[in-house]
């Protein structure tokens, strides 16, 4: 067993309130309950010796790993071929939409499909992040791990033994024979679940299937990447805590931007930025429902913030919406393939960004099958927050990659500003609600000002990332989609020239050079997935349709074999970050939609 993998070399399972990693080697590297948020079970992605994990796969010297979705669903299939023959482990966890759950369980399925197979197991939990001990009661139909708080019940249909604290197990399958191992986390007074079968849980699989492959009927893309799209939708919906509708920004935490390097970030929460620029993405593809329990929650957050008298907005919380997201680092992990600093939290949460008003604003505007804005008392915290903005736009603040350096006049910052007065215009008056029109359209039109004024560099010849200097920034390349600029003004157009000469390299886009702009940490990164869908998301309304075509083609290759994105991608193709991200997966479905329309509007 690799002791660290590739980042890219997992598919991921889930239940709608948290979700495992599972690498093409059959092992369960990464599962935190019972939310995205909670303490991990399994976290050897982030320490081998320490973490814990659930491997079930067969050992063969000359056996190779496969992996793979059953088609359109959230099913994950590791297939192992060997001389012998070829076994296949199918990994499942069964959706959870409805109120928050205290117990889930990751159901792994085995079966051989040639010849003989035999597989292994190997369950060594560590609860909490790898600090809480646990003991094992191991009975003849269970095995039971207990930790302060924690009950953790492993059910199969084969034997297993004692190994310390934690248990093994073999069993050897003939063509068509098949066996099963659910692991179930719980509180710690849990009882233990009902036993399993394979006959029991191969009917449950098919209903895991019919479920989401019914969801995904109810897209509305008919586009010309409907595997890739359907797949990001999926990821998107498995990243969405479904009892508050939140989508988290990722499924793990602690993956690095640099291998050995410090920009290891807990990305396990709900940033107002990210789940707002999905909105659109959501109701673009017809899901509407789930548009809308984002929206919900939004607004609640908007309310609080209001409501407090303080920010209006936080930048990001916890998925039920506590705003406290105390980082602390966690020493006693090494990090994966030794990448420490390990945090826990994100200190990011109490940074000043004032973009997210801008993004915020956008969804309740772009949602507009959603509506639920233009109900009276919603629209009351709408209209207190924009009037708390338009006496608050005009500060430096630490701008969309949570950069430590210090706060800065950035561009960006003031461009999501503008979008926010821009779209409060708008739904004002759309439904005919009152507002103090004059005082947002004056701060709008003063941003504008400010912004073609001081964030345009002729030494560059295009906007930049703040005003102190002439850094070029990929988070400009919304500036057509929120219409600050048409998308052929010739000033955005010297802008796009301007990126492709600096921030493009081989069609993958950095968001911006660490160098020529110091973040206040250390080491480099990789190119940004979400920017380079956001450059071809730019071609295509600039007209550059070949470019943008051709761009997008090369960045699907990026993806991994099931699929997925990282939130960036090395040097040598490798995908870095958390993974995976959400916020690539929403930008992909967004540059196809656009890049669709595009070429249709070109052939009609």
């Amino acid at each position: 067993m690799d002791r660290y993998p590739p980042i890219a070399e997992h598919g991921l399972v889930g239940d709608l309130q948290t979700a495992a990693m599972v690498s093409s080697q059959g092992v369960v590297d990464w599962f935190a309950a019972p939310r995205f948020d909670s303490p991990s079970v399994f976290a050897a992605l982030l320490d081998h010796d320490r973490g814990g994990y659930f491997r079930l796969s067969p050992v063969h010297e000359e056996g190779t790993c496969r992996q793979l979705y059953y088609p359109d669903s959230a099913v994950l299939v590791t297939r192992f071929m060997s001389p012998d023959g070829v076994g296949e482990v199918v990994d499942y966890m069964v959706p959870r939409p409805g109120a928050a759950s205290p117990r889930h369980t990751l159901v792994r399925t085995v079966r051989c499909v040639r010849g003989s197979v035999r597989f292994t197991l190997e369950c060594r939990p560590r609860f909490d992040y790898g600090r809480a001990a646990h003991e094992l009661d191991l009975r003849p139909e269970a095995a039971v791990f207990r930790a302060p708080g924690t009950t953790a019940h492993l059910m199969t249909t084969f034997p297993v033994e004692r190994d310390g604290r934690d248990v093994v197990g073999e069993v050897t399958l003939a063509l068509g024979d098949g066996a099963v191992a659910a692991f179930t986390v719980g509180g710690a007074d849990d009882p233990a679940p009902a036993p399993v079968s394979v006959e029991g849980a191969t009917e449950e699989l098919w209903q895991v299937v019919d479920y989401w492959q019914d969801w995904v009927r109810n897209s509305r893309y008919r586009g010309r990447w409907p595997d890739m799209v359907n797949r990001a939708a999926i990821t998107l919906k498995l990243l969405t805590y479904a009892p508050t509708g939140a989508p988290v920004a990722a499924a793990t935490m602690g993956l690095p931007e640099q291998i050995g390097g410090e920009r290891n970030w807990d990305y396990r929460y709900t940033w107002v930025r990210d789940g707002s620029l999905s909105v659109r993405a959501l109701v673009d593809l017809g899901f509407v429902e789930e548009a809308g329990a984002f929206t919900r929650w939004l607004g609640a957050r908007l309310r609080d913030g209001v409501d407090s008298g303080g920010e209006a907005l936080q930048i990001m919380y916890k998925v039920d919406g506590e705003p406290l997201l105390t980082e602390e680092i966690l020493g006693h992990l090494e990090g994966y393939r030794g990448s420490a600093p390990v945090r826990l939290g994100n200190a990011a949460a109490d940074q000043l960004q004032l973009d997210i008003y801008g993004e915020a604003f956008y969804a309740l505007s772009e949602g507009r099958e959603v509506e639920l804005q233009s109900a009276y008392q919603g629209w009351k915290t709408v209209a207190k927050a924009l009037d708390w903005l338009a006496d608050s736009w005009d500060r430096p603040d630490e701008g969309i990659w949570e950069t430590r350096g210090g706060r800065k006049d950035f561009t960006y910052s003031r461009l999501m500003c503008w979008a926010a007065f821009d779209r409060g215009l708008e739904m004002a008056t759309r439904f005919s609600r009152p507002a103090d029109i004059p005082r947002w359209r004056t701060a709008r039109d003063a941003i504008l000002e400010q912004v073609v004024e001081r964030g345009w560099s002729e030494k560059q010849q295009a906007y930049v990332q703040h005003y102190e200097e002439d850094v070029l920034d990929a988070s400009l390349l919304l500036i057509p989609r929120v219409g600050f600029l048409a998308p052929k003004d010739p000033a955005w157009l010297s802008t796009l020239d301007a990126m492709d000469r600096t921030l493009v390299s081989d069609s993958l886009v950095y968001r911006y050079d660490p160098a020529a702009s110091p973040d206040g940490l250390r080491g480099s990164e990789g190119t940004f997935s979400l920017c380079t869908f956001l450059y071809v998301d730019a071609l295509a309304r600039a007209g550059r349709l070949r470019q943008a075509r051709y761009t997008f083609e090369k960045m699907l290759t990026y993806a991994n074999h099931v699929g997925l994105f990282a939130e960036e991608i090395g040097p040598t193709g490798e995908q870095l970050g958390n993974f995976p991200q959400a916020f690539t997966h929403l930008s992909l479905i967004m540059a196809a939609t656009t890049l669709d329309n595009a070429l249709d509007r070109l052939r009609s």
